[in-house]
């Protein structure tokens, strides 16, 4: 059903296989674009986000809370309002998921 195909890196311009069964995996997740980069420059910049330089990563400002479950102090990535409930890193691991 699939055959493998050759595409372009639009980061470096080389050619890179997107395998029969890349196309299938992709297929199965939902996927509807083709990869854009190789291997090595998906590498690159993975690497460089998880560094914080470019892409989102780096320093994220927190905020000092009190845990609406056990009071203690919460450090959270947004500034509370006040109308939802606030939990610390304990708390909140404990809760259950709804994924």
């Amino acid at each position: 059903m699939y055959t493998n195909e050759m595409l372009t890196c639009v980061d470096c311009g080389r050619q890179f296989p997107f395998t029969a069964g890349e196309q299938e995996f992709f297929a199965m997740k939902g996927f509807t674009n083709k990869p854009n980069r190789c291997s090595d420059c998906r590498a690159a910049r993975k690497a460089g986000r998880s560094q914080g330089s470019g892409g989102g990563g780096g320093h994220r400002e927190m905020f000092k809370a009190t845990c609406s479950q056990c009071g203690g102090v919460a450090e959270v990535p947004f500034q509370p309002r006040g109308d939802k409930p606030v939990y610390c890193r304990d708390c909140f691991a404990s809760r259950p998921s709804y994924r």
